[in-house]
This record gives structure tokens, C-alpha cells and sequence, in this order.
């Protein structure tokens, strides 16, 4: 069964078939320029080689939405094969390819539940869970006299995330980032 999207109805986290090719829909930006029609600004990454796009798409042109079946696993390490992801009900192991994943492995680790995501039973990317809490490998000491509310500063993070953070951060806490936006949050635990 085919399904189709208006293109006012775009949002991030799509994945739709434009030209023959699977693209995720990055970011969706409406638009009303003056008294022209209306129309979705669109960034789109392709899913086969990870090149990026920006479309316009009318208010209301039809978008065929991927059928995508979403599978809980996971992952479990890397390794020169790629990334290893276990089914939580089958215990079935998959590898993905590193270009598979792209930036999401900046917010997983070992034992983290993701949902893979397939395509005609070919697995395309995975999705992230809304918020990751992460430990800080490294950062610079507090400023003294620094407040709270003042300048940020950066911290990489057990991934290799870096990610701006207030000043009371330290080396070994551990900090909730957004997947969406990967932004600092607030201090986990």
C-alpha cells in the first residue's frame, strides 16, 4: 500500500521517495513569500549516498511517504564490519555501515536502545531516542566568577560529541543532550 504526504504536511524525520531515490527529510520550513502561493522549503538528505538537497514543494503537492518498518535492537559495539545491533526479540545481530547511521553515532552507546529502521527489508537508518545522557571526557576548568547563567563552554563528551555547556560543568558528570538538535539540556543525575 502506497502512501502519500501533502507537502504542507512535511515534517523532519520523513522519509519520503522523491525521483526514485529514498531521502530522509532533514528540516521542513513553510513558507508564504507575499502574495505568491505557499510552499514547504525542504532539506533532504538521500539515504544511498548521503549527498543533501534543498527542494520546494507546493502547499499542496502529493509526496510518496516510505512504507518503513521500525525494529527495536540494540547496539552492542563496533567493529572493522561496521556497527552491531541486536533484535531485543530475536537476538538476531545486524551490521550497519558507518555511512548508514552518519551522525547518529555521536549519540550511542553500547546497550543503547534505538529503533532500526527498514525499507523493503533493507535496514536504512536508525532513529534516536528524544534525549541521550552522555558522560564529559573533557573540558575546561570553571571560571571563577563565572555564573551560572553566563557564557558557555565546550565539553567533548564520551562519543566524541562536543557540545557548548555552562561553566559548572566538570570532567566526569554526565549531561543530557537532545538528539534532534544536539544541544546541552541540563546535568543527568
Amino acid at each position: 500500500m502506497v502512501s502519500f504526504v501533502s507537502g504542507n504536511n512535511l515534517r523532519a524525520g520523513y522519509v519520503i521517495k522523491y525521483n526514485n531515490q529514498l531521502y530522509r527529510v532533514m528540516t521542513a520550513e513553510h513558507r508564504t513569500p507575499g502574495n505568491k502561493r505557499a510552499f514547504m522549503q525542504v532539506k533532504l538528505r538521500n539515504l544511498k549516498d548521503g549527498t543533501q538537497t534543498e527542494i520546494k514543494f507546493r502547499a499542496d503537492e502529493e509526496i510518496e511517504r516510505a512504507e518503513m518498518e521500525q525494529v527495536e535492537m540494540e547496539y552492542l559495539y563496533s567493529d572493522p564490519s561496521g556497527y552491531c545491533f541486536m533484535n531485543c526479540v530475536t537476538y538476531d545481530q545486524l551490521f550497519l555501515e558507518e555511512s548508514l547511521l552518519a551522525e547518529a553515532k555521536k549519540y550511542i552507546l553500547p546497550n543503547t536502545r534505538v529503533q532500526v529502521e527498514f525499507c523493503d527489508d533493507k535496514a536504512i537508518g536508525i532513529s534516536l531516542p528524544e534525549t541521550v545522557d552522555l558522560k564529559v571526557e573533557d573540558t575546561e576548568p570553571q571560571l571563577r566568577g563565572a555564573t551560572a547563567s553566563g557564557s558557555g563552554k565546550p565539553a567533548t563528551l564520551e562519543t566524541g560529541l562536543v557540545v557548548t555547556v555552562p561553566q559548572f560543568i566538570n570532567i566526569g558528570d554526565v549531561v543530557r543532550v537532545s538528539t534532534s538538535s544536539g544541544a546541552y539540556l541540563e546535568r543527568a543525575k
